[in-house]
């Protein structure tokens, strides 16, 4: 007995360090936001691929997502240093790192730094000055324009979607970095960034829905924290939803995919649409989380069909 105590004592102190070394180490990947993160190198890796020339760079496009899994990183992490004392007043975010004490703001101002920093640095070195540059607009876009609005105008939204819309842009000029201009950013690369543009509005407006009440205690002016009544938040879902639709058709007929991806994208963009319509002529929690699991579902199918079916 004697002895299993001592080695219980010798062994504890470890044990602990170990323990709190791995929730550190969790906390600071929580910081990342893995599963956007996770999302933004997928399409960015589609576009690369769709952008390609063959032979194809192996070496060119785990530069590029690599650079972009950074990026990507470093952003969450500034933008959760900056929204700190929101995030801590919202019931939906009270737990994240930052406000829940297991990452000081110190901390996370120098990790995020450090990652946008590396990404910018290894997307000039390796990739293309280009894409670099589109990075840095992401970083300004998102952290310097787009999070101090949100607590002025709803308009933050639409802000904040050109950054959000970047990723096609970023796989397609890295694919594309030795060529000029007009061919790393074609017209091909635009569709691909307007898909995703309009495709965040019904998303983050079910979201801004179901969490108006997070929101205004806040201080967040999401649009239905402004018109609580909910009909404007409806309205933008359907109008963004059937824009959507002929938009997602256009890869088909500038001639980047096929017809499996043509009728694959009236489908998808109809019961986005469909999910979107039901929850604005309801209203409710519960259809505004069937627009946000359709949102999630479209945008992965969606560019898996354009890979398969690419030209």
């Amino acid at each position: 007995m004697i002895a299993k105590s001592i080695s219980v004592e010798l062994n504890s102190p470890q044990t602990a360090s170990e323990t709190g070394a791995r929730e550190r180490i969790a906390a600071f990947f929580e910081l990342t936001k893995p599963g956007i993160t996770f999302m933004v190198v997928m399409v960015a890796a589609a576009a690369f691929y769709l952008g390609a020339r063959f032979p194809f760079d192996y070496a060119l496009f785990f530069h590029t997502l690599w650079g972009v899994c950074l990026l990507s990183s470093g952003v969450a992490t500034l933008n959760q240093y900056v929204e700190r004392e929101r995030d801590r007043a919202m019931r939906r975010t009270a737990n994240r790192p930052i406000p829940s004490g297991r990452i000081t703001p110190r901390q996370a101002l120098i990790f995020g730094a450090s990652l946008t920093g590396l990404a910018e640095l290894h997307l000039a070195v390796f990739v293309s000055p280009l894409t670099a540059l589109l990075g840095l607009g992401v970083i300004v876009g998102y952290i310097l324009l787009y999070t101090p609005l949100k607590t002025r105008t709803p308009l933050s939204t639409v802000v904040g979607a050109f950054p959000g819309a970047m990723p096609p842009l970023f796989g397609w000029a890295a694919a594309n970095a030795g060529f000029k201009l007009s061919s790393a950013l074609s017209i091909e690369a635009w569709i691909l960034f307007a898909i995703l543009f309009l495709w965040q509005f019904p998303h983050f407006l079910a979201i801004a829905w179901i969490c108006r009440e997070d929101y205004a205690r806040a201080g967040i002016c999401m649009l239905p924290v402004v018109e609580p009544d909910g009909r404007s938040t409806g309205r933008q879902m359907v109008v963004y939803s059937l824009a959507l639709l002929p938009v997602s058709l256009l890869p088909t007929i500038v001639g980047l995919t096929g017809m499996l991806y043509f009728w694959g994208a009236i489908a998808l963009s109809a019961f986005y649409l469909w999910t979107s319509v039901r929850a604005a002529l309801t209203l409710s929690n519960r259809h505004a989380r069937h627009v946000l699991l359709a949102s999630v579902l479209y945008l992965p199918i969606l560019f898996i069909l354009m890979m398969l079916d690419a030209r």
